[in-house]
């Protein structure tokens, strides 16, 4: 009988045993995050992203695909996001940094779904060529507040190219007649100029005043001129053109006529157009006023003459008859998450990390750009910037209706510089040696 209430008492005993065990083991095991709410062509189950045990992804990898190389302020900022962000969230980030060339092997990895959550590169490429590859951003966005401290204009481009927001602007651009407001004052210019001819009367009082009016590196002749052609054309018009010829006889001869006066009026710097970037440098040395370029020239003159030019921008000049007088250079290096993320909303997070608040401001500031964040403050020579991309509504591209065509891009490019060169007795010899790359 005393045995059997041993052995009894022995039974409870390994009984209570295990399921102190069980209920430690429990106490130690993360539990599973409900899934996310991906578009429907995502399914539910590769999309979800774990529940915190103690911070908030602990046990969640993510991996980025960036555009910079390592030790550009860019990089460095990521760099810096991304320790801050594991820290906080428990997430660990790995950052490959692939450089400009990214987007020759972009496309064909996000389609082996390689090992990428994030990726980095031109937010155009984002939204034509990788948009199959891309997450649908829509709600994580709403539920961000996103629209309210983001730009309109790339966010409206971003749906309008993919069908839904698939990127968040990183390095926000814009782009116009970038000018030293003190060579304006020397030659006792008080106001932006709004059309051609205000421009050309600006243009002759800097000449007058011994300050050669513009600058122009060979670099950019496609950029400049590719203005001065969607003033009379639109980019549409110019697309049809590079596609199929028939140039002469249009605006285009207009277009390629109002530069050719800027060149026998002299209104161009000596030795303009010069190699990248001995033109643009004129301005920081007080030799030219003005240069039609995207934002970030503004660093690379002051960086590169170790002076501090005090900049303002003005959008180019509209054009009696134009058709797109209100257009304006706009363009972004943005993020997006692939389609095929296990975690899109700690991917999301982190590209929220980098683009606003303190990392915003960070890039904006060690980088030189117009910040993401329009909470967040541009660089003083880049006042004005977040106010005019706010008002944008009419975004152009990057030349892209004088690329459209890859046999005959760079041929054209090649004769855009030609055109400020003065090597064309006016717009419609220009347009024939156009048409006759047709032939």
């Amino acid at each position: 009988m005393k045995m059997k209430k041993l052995m009894a008492l022995l039974l409870a005993s390994v009984m209570v045993l295990g399921m102190l065990a069980g209920c430690s083991n429990n106490a130690g095991t993360p539990s599973q995050a409900p899934a996310s709410n991906p578009p429907a062509s995502q399914p539910a189950d590769d999309n979800t992203d774990p529940a915190p045990a103690g911070k908030k992804y602990e046990g969640v990898e993510l991996t980025m695909w960036s555009m910079w190389s390592s030790g550009e302020p860019q990089a460095n900022v990521i760099e810096a996001a991304k320790a801050a962000f594991e820290e906080e969230t428990g997430a660990k980030v790995t950052i490959e940094f692939k450089g400009r060339d990214v987007n020759k092997v972009l496309a064909a990895s996000l389609e082996a779904q390689d090992n990428i959550d994030i990726i980095e590169d031109d937010y155009k490429r984002i939204g034509t060529v990788y948009n199959k590859f891309t997450y649908d951003l829509t709600e994580m966005a709403k539920a961000a507040n996103y629209d309210s401290f983001s730009y309109k204009c790339f966010n409206d481009q971003s749906i309008a190219w993919a069908g839904y927001l698939n990127a968040i602007a990183e390095q926000p651009q814009i782009g116009g007649i970038f000018y030293d407001k003190d060579a304006f004052a020397k030659a006792e210019i008080t106001a932006e100029p709004k059309t051609w001819t205000e421009f050309l009367d600006v243009c002759q009082k800097l000449k007058d005043a011994g300050i050669a009016p513009l600058a122009q590196d060979s670099a950019y002749c496609d950029f400049a001129f590719y203005h001065s052609l969607v003033r009379h054309l639109g980019e549409a018009k110019i697309e049809e053109l590079n596609m199929n010829g028939g140039w002469s006889g249009t605006a285009a001869e207009q277009a390629a006529q109002d530069i050719i006066d800027l060149v026998n009026k002299g209104y161009f710097v000596d030795g303009a157009p010069d190699e990248f970037p001995s033109s643009e440098n004129k301005i920081g040395f007080g030799q030219a006023a003005m240069i039609v370029c995207a934002d970030y020239v503004t660093a690379e003159v002051n960086n590169q003459t170790g002076t501090q030019v005090n900049w303002g921008l003005f959008n180019y000049p509209a054009v009696d008859g134009g058709a797109d007088n209100g257009a304006a250079y706009m363009g972004a290096n943005s993020l997006a998450i692939s389609s095929y993320s296990k975690n899109p909303q700690a991917a999301f997070d982190f590209i929220m990390f980098i683009v606003s608040g303190e990392y915003g401001q960070k890039l904006a500031d060690e980088a030189h750009q117009i910040p993401a964040d329009s909470r967040n403050t541009a660089p003083a020579d880049l006042t004005g910037t977040i106010e005019t991309l706010q008002a944008a509504v009419s975004p152009m591209t990057w030349c892209a209706g004088i690329s459209a065509n890859a046999d005959l891009k760079d041929t054209i490019k090649s004769m855009c510089t030609e055109l400020f060169e003065g090597k064309y007795a006016d717009g419609a010899a220009f347009c024939a040696a156009l048409d006759a790359l047709y032939k």
